[in-house]
């Protein structure tokens, strides 16, 4: 990325923590959060290793960089979250499989103990549950047309969307995750049925 004299110095190091960033997802994408070296991405921007300790000085402060990278494109107010919206999230999603891929390696490694994004992902889950239980309850009320509960369908609808997203990953051909999401809007059924 060239650096026009007209930038400044904090735009030119924020354009390039991005690019860091966006090379760091690549990584991660390819071999997993574990087999990631700081190297391979400070060769993929061009930068020694020390060059890029200079942005990021350690690998997790890398990571949690690429989480809270991939959390700012997927945000939504609160009050503009609803199940049409999260329709079009799903889409969105299905054009940039490299961002889902880097997520999904990282949830994946995530479980396993010690891992620095354990803990990121374990209060994303606390709150993703409670903002589709939200959605839910916007969309249908106190009780889905089954029975169910916002909060006790909120789990499913994020296992859904997770679920999905790792089956299209391995079978973009066979798996529509956009047709698949909204075949799921029609299972839950019409507000008010």
């Amino acid at each position: 990325m060239p650096y026009g004299d007209g930038m400044t110095t904090r735009a030119r190091s924020e354009a390039r923590r991005a690019e860091i960033v966006q090379a760091a997802l690549e990584v991660i994408a390819e071999r997993g959060y574990r087999a990631a070296s700081l190297a391979a991405v400070a060769e993929r921007v061009g930068l020694t290793q020390q060059g890029l300790l200079h942005y990021f000085p350690t690998k997790e402060a890398l990571l949690v960089a690429v989480l809270e990278e991939r959390d700012r494109w997927d945000a939504l107010p609160a009050h503009q979250f609803r199940l049409d919206l999260l329709a079009s999230l799903v889409e969105y999603n299905a054009m940039r499989p490299g961002i889902i891929q880097t997520f999904s390696a990282l949830l994946g490694e995530s479980v396993t103990e010690g891992h620095p994004a354990r803990a990121y992902f374990t209060e994303r889950y606390v709150q993703v549950r409670a903002g589709m239980a939200e959605v839910l309850r916007a969309e249908y009320g106190d009780r889905l047309p089954s029975g169910l509960t916002p909060e006790r369908a909120a789990p499913l609808l994020v296992a859904l969307l997770d679920g999905l997203q790792y089956q299209w990953l391995l079978d973009p051909e066979s798996v529509d995750m956009p047709g698949a999401f909204r075949d799921f809007l029609t299972l839950l059924g019409e507000p008010g049925d």
